[in-house]
C-alpha cells in the first residue's frame, strides 16, 4: 500500500510540473497603449490626439459648428474639428461631412441630450478602424476624441501610466 500511496505521490508531482507554466502564464495582449495616443482621421490624414477612454461606451468627438443637412435623401452632418499637431503644437481646424448612422441619448451630470453619430475612420498604431463617434461641441478640449470601450475591446490593453506608446503609421 506503501508503494502505491508513494507511486501516485510522484505520479501528481511530476504532472503538477507539466501543467503549472500553462495555467500559471496568463494571455498576454499583442498591444498594451498609452492612456494619450496619437490617431490619424482617414481618409483626410489628419493627425489628432486621442485619449482611450475605458469609461465611455462609443467613441466621441470634440465638433464645432454642427450643421445638419439632407444629401441625397439623407441626413448628413458637417462640423469643424479643432487639432493641434503634437510636434508643432501649431493649432488648426478641420471640415468634415459624414452620414449620420443614429442619434443617442447620452446621459451625463447636466442631464441628458441628443447627439448625432457618425462612422468615421481612424489609424492608431498600425491599424485602422472604422467605428461610430457621437458628436459634442465640448468647448475646449485638450483631447478632441475620446476613443470608448467599443473601440478598446479591438485595440487592445490601456496601461495608465504610459502615453504615447506607438506613433500612427497605416498605408
Amino acid at each position: 500500500m506503501k508503494k502505491i500511496i508513494l507511486n501516485c505521490a510522484l505520479l501528481i508531482m511530476l504532472l503538477s510540473l507539466t501543467v503549472e507554466p500553462v495555467l500559471s502564464s496568463p494571455a498576454r495582449p499583442e498591444k498594451v497603449f498609452g492612456w494619450i495616443e496619437e490617431g490619424i482621421l482617414l481618409p483626410e490624414n489628419i493627425a489628432v490626439k486621442i485619449k482611450l477612454d475605458t469609461g465611455a461606451l462609443t467613441s466621441s468627438m470634440d465638433a464645432k459648428d454642427l450643421k445638419r443637412f439632407q444629401k441625397d435623401g439623407e441626413e448628413w452632418i458637417r462640423f469643424n474639428v479643432k487639432v493641434k499637431d503634437t510636434k508643432t503644437k501649431k493649432v488648426s481646424s478641420a471640415l468634415f461631412e459624414r452620414r449620420i448612422e443614429r442619434n443617442v441619448k447620452v446621459r451625463g451630470a447636466g442631464g441628458a441630450e441628443h447627439r448625432p453619430v457618425v462612422m468615421m475612420t481612424m489609424c492608431i498604431g498600425d491599424k485602422i478602424y472604422k467605428e461610430e463617434f457621437s458628436l459634442k461641441d465640448r468647448g475646449e478640449m485638450n483631447y478632441p476624441v475620446l476613443i470608448g470601450r467599443r473601440t478598446l475591446e479591438a485595440l487592445g490593453a490601456v496601461d495608465v501610466s504610459r502615453k504615447f506608446t506607438e506613433e500612427p503609421h497605416c498605408s
